[in-house]
């Protein structure tokens, strides 16, 4: 019996997504959890495993597709023992009644592939294509006699025709109108002028099209404060230099950062006033504090999450960053490794930035942005001396954090770097 290949829904959110890239084809053998394709969601690239065993019998939809339904057929798959026989050629569909020049209506769906399907060339000759190898065949002009199908059955897929040059149509024939059965017409974009500037356009991923919505929905939408204090590093990078002679052994590295994201955790339990989340018509206050770590990688900016990071050793915050951070920059992070949070953290000191503002990550209501550690001048018992400095910003969402808190917050995190010890009593 045929099984169903369909596209899954990968987060909870997801509702469409990119079929990025195929690894099996049709007549390939697969086994339960082997890696069938690369689907890019509004989050990152991930890897969709066969759950049954058995022949792909087609691929409906070709990879590169973009906005693929959750649930839309993407392949088909056939039990071992069973025959696999080529799919009959399907009666054509009885035209329609002509109608007079009708516009063409741009899909802007991926539309899913049948098996095969059996039409009619353009000089009357019966072949069989897919749905969207013959619509591509009617925009270009390209007689589907004259191409030879790559597909099961010899059926005509899109790759078929990338190759072949229009100029060998037969003239003179009316174009085909693909009309969705449930069509969907996006607002045109917004023209913006280039001004003869030359310019290289690169389309926008499912990642930055999802950062740039959720940005703009937390300016748009949430009122930021900023507060912003100075930390003197010292007695921090002392302690550290001291944790990784002793964890050598174990082959553990702790960064700054690393310390950071433990202080910003304590500090969010010491302060619970601050670990919230404004939901409409109810405040919420979490129990426990799951810090989200901004990395940047090759889609866009992604934040994998440490769980109850008040709880944790620094030494597994470091262990778990690291493994976190590698999934995240090559698109393999799950789900649950990146969606929740309770506040975020984005440290830009690696880069040498003194200070910067951050934009709060909906639905939570604080991030911690952290710049680079510097010799400053810096008054010290009275006396001007030398020291680390480390200029941090809180942005706090003013509906669900009072500037009072928010000031406390940063005041318990400055205690924690300035007096490291409590970080791992």
């Amino acid at each position: 019996m045929s099984i169903a290949i369909k596209m899954p829904a990968l987060s909870p959110t997801m509702e469409e997504g990119t079929l990025a890239k195929w690894l099996v084809k049709a007549g390939d053998t697969v086994s339960s959890g082997d890696i069938l394709a690369e689907i890019e969601t509004d989050k990152a690239t991930m890897e969709f495993e066969a759950v049954d065993e058995g022949v792909i019998v087609s691929i409906n939809i070709a990879e590169g597709t973009e906005g693929v339904k959750v649930g839309t057929i993407i392949a088909t798959i056939a039990s071992e023992d069973e025959e696999v026989a080529p799919t009959p050629a399907a009666a054509p569909t009885p035209a329609a009644a002509p109608a007079p020049a009708p516009v063409p209506v741009p899909v802007l769906a991926a539309v899913p592939a049948p098996i095969a399907v059996a039409a009619k060339s353009m000089t009357g000759e019966r072949v069989i294509a897919s749905p969207l190898a013959k619509r591509i065949a009617a925009d270009k002009g390209i007689d589907l006699a004259t191409v030879k199908g790559s597909g099961p059955s010899g059926r005509i897929v899109r790759a078929d025709l990338d190759m072949v040059s229009p100029s060998a149509a037969a003239p003179a024939v009316a174009p085909v109108v693909v009309v969705p059965s449930a069509p969907a017409i996006a607002p045109a974009p917004t023209a913006v002028p280039d001004f003869g500037i030359p310019y290289d356009a690169a389309k926008l991923n499912n990642v930055r099209k999802t950062i740039a919505r959720r940005l703009t929905e937390a300016k748009q939408t949430i009122p930021h404060i900023y507060l912003t204090v100075d930390v003197r590093l010292d007695a921090l990078l002392k302690l550290r230099g001291q944790l990784n002679e002793a964890l050598a052994a174990q082959g553990v590295k702790l960064s700054v950062n690393d310390l950071v994201i433990k202080a910003l955790a304590k500090a969010l339990v010491q302060v619970p006033k601050c670990n919230v989340s404004f939901a409409g018509d109810e405040l919420r206050s979490f129990k426990r504090a799951d810090i989200s770590v901004a990395v940047a990688a090759p889609s866009g900016l992604i934040t994998p999450i440490i769980v109850d990071a008040g709880t944790k050793s620094v030494s597994a915050i470091a262990t778990e960053m690291k493994a976190l951070a590698a999934k995240a920059r090559d698109g393999k992070l799950q789900p649950h490794e990146y969606q929740g949070g309770t506040a975020s953290l984005s440290n830009l000191g690696m880069f040498g930035i003194k200070q910067f503002d951050a934009v709060i990550n909906p639905p939570q209501a604080m991030i911690l942005a952290v710049g680079a550690g510097e010799q400053r001048p810096y008054v010290i018992d009275g006396a001007l001396a030398v020291a680390t400095i480390m200029s941090v910003t809180g942005s706090f969402d003013h509906r669900a954090i009072d500037g009072a808190d928010g000031a406390e917050l940063m005041q318990a995190f400055k205690a924690l770097i300035e007096n490291p010890l409590a970080l791992v009593a």
